[in-house]
């Protein structure tokens, strides 16, 4: 979906200066947030930050404190079962009952008066979008946990929902299986048009699924765009640091030519594809895993990437089976993820040299409003 739609459509879903206080603390407090018809917004944050307080508080399943939200620009609120019956949930956990996949995706229909015909026709119209034809009569207590997801989210697109809630579904996922249901699910939304907040402490997994992206801290919306900007280009040191990135560098355009912006960064000149005028202030950053990095002094292979710095290595941050490097140059630092293997390969430790190698396409630019020099 194109970046610009909460831009191009009115929203169909509105919070309004929406505070939360739990014994005279504060765990939510947001000035606004809308969601676009049909779009599919994640908000991610830490535990604590208040993602799923706000989520049961604009699904109408918790009274805020303060504050007001609006359906197509009408207030509504816990009371109002109208509305309520518009909205679907899937959870962390799928719940499902005992009996077969027809009976979990069918039991909402039931509860709302749907003829058995219809249920029939519904429930296999539905599993055959979740990639479960067939599956009608198979013991539900006999799935795994990526099937079993599937049915909830298929008892919850059922009922043709306009509003859809996820409360990190995939949070109990092994990664492999998040990832390709990741993709599966952003697939599914995208092809429902279904409006919906997907909430998830999982970067990879918002960038898969959301058309935009919320962060949240201490109950607030510090950050909010697409994916590119929101986790790639970090307004401040706290962001950097959620998203695994150093703090954007600072510099200024200095010439344009062949499609390309040039930027001095102070002592370090760096190339990109994103046009802004001569002698415009501006953040720059590359994400870790657009790095690639070679041992001092090496002929570099012929490519594409236009940016080629000497570095020195600063810290080393062993992940898993990755390692991410801090690196240094002329005092403006950054970040690579290469793998194990590479690091004792090119024996990347604190003040190593080595070469940062990162496309043009790979850096993300925006102009600096702060008025620093």
């Amino acid at each position: 979906m194109n970046a610009s739609l909460a831009e191009r459509r009115a929203p169909a879903v509105r919070a309004e200066s929406v505070r939360v206080a739990y014994r005279g603390r504060m765990v939510v407090d947001v000035t606004a947030l809308e969601l676009a018809s049909g779009e599919t917004y994640a908000l991610l944050g830490a535990s604590g930050a208040g993602k799923s307080t706000l989520l049961r508080v604009l699904g109408l399943l918790e009274r805020p404190s303060g504050g007001r939200v609006l359906f197509d620009g009408s207030p509504v609120g816990a009371g109002d079962l109208t509305a309520r019956r518009r909205i679907a949930a899937v959870f962390q956990k799928p719940y499902l009952l005992r009996g077969t996949v027809a009976d979990n995706v069918a039991y909402g229909l039931r509860l709302r008066g749907v003829a058995a015909p219809e249920r029939t026709d519904r429930v296999g119209a539905v599993l055959q979008r979740v990639g479960m034809a067939g599956w009608q009569d198979r013991s539900a207590l006999t799935l795994s946990g990526g099937e079993g997801q599937r049915v909830a989210l298929a008892r919850a697109l059922v009922l043709e929902p306009s509003f859809l809630l996820l409360d990190e579904p995939l949070s109990y996922m092994d990664p492999l299986l998040k990832r390709s249901l990741s993709r599966e699910f952003a697939g599914i939304l995208a092809g429902e048009h279904i409006t919906s907040l997907y909430v998830t402490h999982d970067q990879d997994e918002a960038s898969i699924v959301a058309d935009r992206i919320g962060i949240m801290r201490d109950g607030r919306i510090v950050a909010e765009g697409d994916t590119d900007t929101v986790l790639g280009l970090p307004a401040d040191e706290w962001l950097a640091a959620f998203v695994g990135m150093e703090p954007s560098l600072r510099g200024r355009v200095v010439s344009m030519r062949d499609g390309l912006t040039e930027v001095d960064c102070g002592g370090s000149t760096i190339f990109s594809t994103v046009a802004l005028p001569l002698g415009t202030k501006v953040h720059v950053a590359v994400r870790p895993e657009d790095v690639t990095l070679y041992e001092a002094g090496a002929v570099l292979p012929l490519s594409s990437a236009r940016n080629h710095l000497e570095v020195v290595v600063s810290d080393v941050y062993p992940q898993g089976g990755s390692v991410q490097v801090t690196l240094e140059r002329a005092g403006a630092r950054f970040a690579a993820v290469v793998s194990r293997a590479a690091a004792a390969e090119l024996d990347l430790r604190p003040g190593a040299k080595t070469i940062a190698v990162f496309k043009a396409t790979a850096v993300r630019m925006r102009a600096d409003d702060s008025g620093v020099s």
